[in-house]
């Protein structure tokens, strides 16, 4: 093997190796001098000497290899940081005021009789980046557009609030019904940012870790998309996202910072709030979060400000001319940092400053009080302006403020940088006083000694109360203000519909298909085809929506740079700057995060888009549910397509592939509509429904899931007499039984309702059984409903009590019910105690396999003969049969045997 310095690779550190010299000499006279600067000034002089010359190759557009990680000290240096345009004094006493009320707030929520606790060291230690940005930066929506998009750290919560409460939009009374929504109404106040709560403060939710910077990446995406589509002039709205650098080890934080890279969304911002402290202990004990978070937004094409110090620091850094202190900096572990927040001004000369001399003569000037008081960077307003005002000014790249804090911050000694800061949530009388002392808050002991701390505020016509009005008077109004100016949308004529409800005649498509075509009418309506937003997870083709490659085009604000591979075929792949489809690539989550943004548009820039969400039906609720519950808190709007739904429809895939178990989890929900459609003119009515609901008068604040098959099936016309309130609620009868003596109902949604069909006609020819078939388009949608009748009877028991429609639906149909689906039995098995007779459900409860269709249904025992047999066994309970022919039946079908069954149709992926 070759040694080190025999070996040639291509590449070394980032730089090419094999590009030919054409001048040595010249070459040689550059590291000459690099050797003297070494030999003479030393090593420390040459690397300020090496990185002052890469800074002016930038400067010149000379392309070099990005740094991954800077000194550990501010990016933006003294003497470049711009004019502070506010009155520091000022902003103090304010900031002083809204820290006094959030940590009081908090502290009287933990009150006998109440204790439903809070958290006050998130906002302490970001309190100052905070207010930096409600005086200079945060735009307000006075001007009718959507101002800024603020994703607000969820645990800051009670400092929000608390300004609030100073600018007279919350009431002592609401600061007092904190974490108290239903025992305090109209006054309570939400725990953390929950727009479904409070829908006229709040926009976005943010306290599941990681999905705030996810959902503000693709907000500033969707932007930009809107204004490239000339929907709405976002070009005003900046994007901000304030994190926790303990939230950064969530995978959806960093997940897809390459997208914002990529599209340089310069109109974002990210401050993470550095205080180095999970919940329970250090970030990075034994390493620097700065510098690895540095690295890794670097590496993905941001732009990187670290604002570490505060100004206490820069009269040593202008006199570490041998760079002893950066070295000690950069050196000493967060861990250390976390100590010393919580030590004494001596504590730290000896351990930081005290082991090399140089380093002591730097402070031998400094008082312990003034060494315990050199300041982490995100508590100077000067320097995070600076900082902000940088980030606005950056083109070209999404930004990072990597901001350094203190947990806990001016709460007193026993919260600072303590571990165990973000569990305490009540100070106690002399931690208050000592807060109060540091604060300068006028309140007396004896109001501290005497009941619960008071909450301060200095006047409504004071200095300070006025300088706050003024300045958002200034930046267009109130923030953070949810404002819905969007107007009801016009709604496509029945006529939109028509080709859905005729069936597909001979034709046998999936009702994924199905759907496809509903789609494509809607978006040549003249009114609302503009709005719809298409999203998928690189799977357009699966599921056949390449038709709207050529007319809609993929979104990309670069348009396509190169000849497509496939640029002669019909459905050519054709990107555009005004591109109406969301291609994200392969990450649901990014898809999710599109179909948020996309969702609120209404709200957010009131102009109302219509997302259509279309994915491989397992990897939807099960891969991103929580997002999904992030969609219903946000109240976004909007149709989601579990595609290649059920069990047993896309076995070839396998077990990853075979969702059984979407329309449970999407019951949890309580914004979700979800429906198991079996045929076009179904899909047809449920869709004209959801726009309705969505999108027309009165709108309503849900989004539709409908959960689609790759199975080819021939689909019916819609009968004249169609049932159109049963649809919608739930179930209807889709074919009655005309032949057989015994009645019977089986009831099957989505894919099992052709089965359900060719056990109706085998139960007629071979066992005298006339059963009907009712096809459950939402056995969610029949179970709610029922939940909620009981629930008004249990509470009104002196009017007449109301019956679930379910049960109306059911009742004075003869024989027993046996519901069968492509899900597991815990989703028809939801509406058991409402069906008026015998009830038994068929379902494929387990785990998935690859097979072919029919082995996997007769595998399951959900396929047409097991159906059959299912009905044959509630008849012999009930005596209406012999046992005798249940064993008849099973031999006569092999049910025993997977592999006598019939294969079923074979293809289908869209």
């Amino acid at each position: 093997m070759a040694s080190g310095s025999d070996r040639n690779p291509i590449i070394i550190g980032g730089l090419p190796s094999q590009v030919p010299d054409f001048d040595p000499e010249e070459t040689q006279e550059w590291l000459d001098s690099l050797d003297a600067a070494v030999d003479e000034r030393g090593r420390e002089r040459a690397r300020y000497l090496m990185l002052r010359l890469i800074e002016r190759a930038r400067e010149k557009r000379v392309a070099v290899p990005e740094m991954r990680s800077t000194d550990y000290v501010n990016t933006i240096a003294t003497k470049d940081e711009p004019f502070f345009p506010g009155d520091e004094e000022i902003e103090r006493r304010i900031l002083n005021a809204t820290r006094w009320n959030a940590a009081v707030m908090v502290s009287r929520a933990q009150r006998p009789g109440i204790g439903v606790g809070g958290h006050i060291a998130t906002f302490a230690s970001s309190a100052s980046l905070y207010d930096v940005g409600f005086n200079h930066f945060f735009r307000g929506k006075d001007d009718g557009r959507g101002g800024d998009q603020i994703f607000f750290q969820g645990h800051a919560s009670p400092g929000i609030y608390a300004r609030a409460f100073l600018l007279d939009r919350l009431s002592e009374a609401q600061l007092d019904a904190f974490r108290q929504e239903k025992s305090k109404a109209p006054n309570g106040l939400s725990s953390y940012p929950h727009p479904r709560l409070m829908p006229d403060f709040w926009e976005f939710p943010t306290v599941s870790m990681g999905l705030g910077p996810l959902g503000a990446i693709y907000q500033a995406r969707m932007n930009r998309y809107m204004e490239a589509r000339g929907i709405a002039d976002t070009s005003q709205s900046h994007v901000w996202a304030y994190l926790g650098d303990g939230e950064m080890d969530e995978p959806e934080s960093l997940g897809q910072l390459s997208i914002a890279a990529r599209e340089g969304l310069d109109n974002l911002t990210f401050v993470v709030n550095c205080n180095l402290q999970r919940l329970d202990g250090p970030v990075r004990g034994n390493g620097k979060i700065i510098q690895e978070l540095e690295s890794q937004f670097r590496g993905a094409g941001w732009n990187v400000i670290k604002l570490v110090w505060d100004r206490t620091w820069d009269p040593l850094l202008a006199q570490d001319r041998t760079g002893i202190l950066v070295n000690k900096l950069n050196t000493t572990p967060d861990g250390q940092f976390q100590t010393y927040a919580t030590e004494t001004g001596a504590y730290i000369r000896e351990h930081f400053f005290g082991d090399d001399p140089r380093l002591r003569e730097m402070v031998k000037d400094m008082s312990d009080h003034q060494i315990l008081h050199l300041g982490r960077g995100g508590h100077d307003h000067r320097k995070v302006y600076a900082a902000y005002s940088a980030a606005k000014a950056h083109k070209g790249q999404p930004t990072v403020i990597l901001a350094q804090t203190v947990k806990g911050w001016t709460l007193g000694p026993n919260f600072e940088g303590r571990n165990a800061t973000h569990q305490m949530k009540k100070l106690t009388v002399e931690d208050l006083k000592r807060f109060r002392d540091r604060l300068h808050i006028p309140i007396t002991d004896k109001q501290l000694d005497e009941g619960y701390p008071p909450y301060y505020h200095p006047g409504r016509n004071s200095e300070e109360i006025q300088y706050m009005h003024d300045r958002r008077k200034g930046l267009g109004g109130y923030v953070p203000t949810r404002v819905v100016r969007a107007k009801p949308l016009v709604l496509p004529e029945d006529k939109t519909y028509a080709t859905a409800k005729k069936g597909s005649g001979q034709q046998s498509i999936a009702t994924t298909m199905a759907f496809v075509r509903i789609l494509k009418d809607l978006m040549r309506d003249k009114e609302i085809g503009k709005r719809f937003v298409l999203i998928a997870p690189d799977e357009y083709r699966t599921f056949g929506m390449d038709a709207f490659f050529p007319s809609a085009k993929i979104y990309n604000p670069l348009g396509q740079q190169y000849e497509a591979v496939d640029r002669d075929l019909l459905l050519a792949y054709k990107e555009s700057p005004t591109g109406q489809m969301l291609h994200d690539g392969i990450s649901e989550a990014g898809c999710t995060a599109s179909l948020i943004a996309a969702g609120s548009a209404y709200a957010t820039h009131g102009e109302p888009l219509i997302p259509v969400y279309v994915f491989y039906s397992m990897f939807g609720f099960q891969r991103t549910g929580d997002q999904f519950w992030q969609m219903a808190d946000q109240l976004a709007r909007g149709f989601v397509l579990g595609a290649t739904a059920g069990r047993t429809t896309l076995t070839g895939e396998g077990l990853q592939h075979a969702d059984g178990h979407s329309q449970l989890l999407a019951s949890t929900n309580p914004a979700c509509v979800a429906y198991d459609p079996a045929f076009g003119y179904e899909i047809a009515h449920i869709v004209k429904d959801g726009l309705r609901r969505m999108y027309g008068e009165n709108s309503e604040d849900v989004f539709y899931y409908l959960t689609v098959y790759n199975e080819p099936i021939q689909h019916p016309a819609e009968p004249e007499n169609v049932d159109v309130e049963g649809i919608l609620k739930g179930v209807h009868r889709f074919r009655s039984g005309e032949k057989g003596a015994i009645p019977a109902q089986i009831m099957a949604s989505g894919v099992a309702v052709p089965w359900a069909v060719e056990a109706q006609q085998i139960l007629a020819d071979e066992w005298n059984v006339r059963a009907d078939v009712w096809s459950a388009t939402s056995w969610n949608e029949l179970r709610r409903e029922a939940v909620e009748t009981e629930r008004y009877n249990l509470l009104h028991p002196e009017e007449e009590q109301r019956v679930p429609y379910v049960t109306q639906k059911l009742s004075g149909s003869e024989g027993p019910f046996v519901a069968v689906s492509d899900w597991m039995r815990s989703v028809p098995d939801q509406i058991a105690r409402w069906v008026p007779g015998a009830y038994q459900s068929l379902g494929a409860d387990g785990f998935g396999f690859a097979d072919t269709r029919g082995a996997a249904r007769r595998y399951f025992h959900i396929d047409a003969q097991s159906i059959v047999l299912a009905v044959l066994t509630e008849l012999a309970k009930a005596g209406r049969i012999d046992r005798s022919v249940l064993k008849t039946a099973i031999d006569r079908y092999d049910l025993l045997d997977v592999a006598a069954a019939d294969p079923g149709a074979a293809g289908g992926d869209a």
